[in-house]
């Protein structure tokens, strides 16, 4: 009998990083980096949220952006670990200052647009948290981050900006 090991390329590790040894912080904030992971179907924008660890709400996937990795190499690794998709990067959507609801501490939060490529059935938080594709008027209302609302904003914006999409293939043109 011989065993098929599928590529690499097609697995996800399914352990999170955790700890803070390796945090990122800058003037006192500690600096969380996430994507609003996006997808279109049948010729709308839907967009993937996930439920809170901590909390009843949803949000986007982000954490703690570490000194071992880019800003995208962060963003992409949390998307896996805690909402199982991955894709393309693209371009900063900006960057928010909060404070944290739970931990009295100010954040800066850097959030991306990810075009989704493939999503896992596996995932490292998936026994933690719920997944679900919503079109952009869902997720803005079931959101419980006002920054967060506000980077959806600017990615409809930037979204309506751009050409026509190739949905066959999956890719802005």
């Amino acid at each position: 009998m011989v065993a098929v090991i599928p590529p690499q390329e097609n697995m996800v590790a399914l352990v999170s990083r955790t700890g803070r040894h390796l945090q990122r912080y800058c003037k006192g904030r500690r600096q969380v980096v996430g994507c609003i992971p996006y997808k279109y179907n049948a010729g709308e924008v839907e967009v993937l949220v996930i439920s809170s660890q901590k909390g009843k709400g949803m949000l986007f996937p982000k954490g703690g952006w570490e000194k071992d990795e880019s800003k995208e190499e962060a963003a992409i690794r949390e998307t896996i670990e805690e909402a199982g998709v991955k894709g393309v990067v693209e371009r900063q959507l900006g960057k928010w200052s909060f404070k944290s609801k739970t931990h009295d501490t100010l954040y800066d939060g850097h959030m991306f647009p990810l075009l989704v490529q493939e999503q896992f059935e596996l995932w490292p938080e998936k026994n933690f948290r719920k997944r679900e594709w919503m079109s952009v008027g869902e997720a803005r209302e079931v959101c419980q981050h006002g920054w967060m609302k506000d980077a959806l904003d600017r990615l409809v914006k930037r979204l309506a900006s751009r050409p026509q999409h190739v949905e066959e293939v999956g890719h802005v043109c």
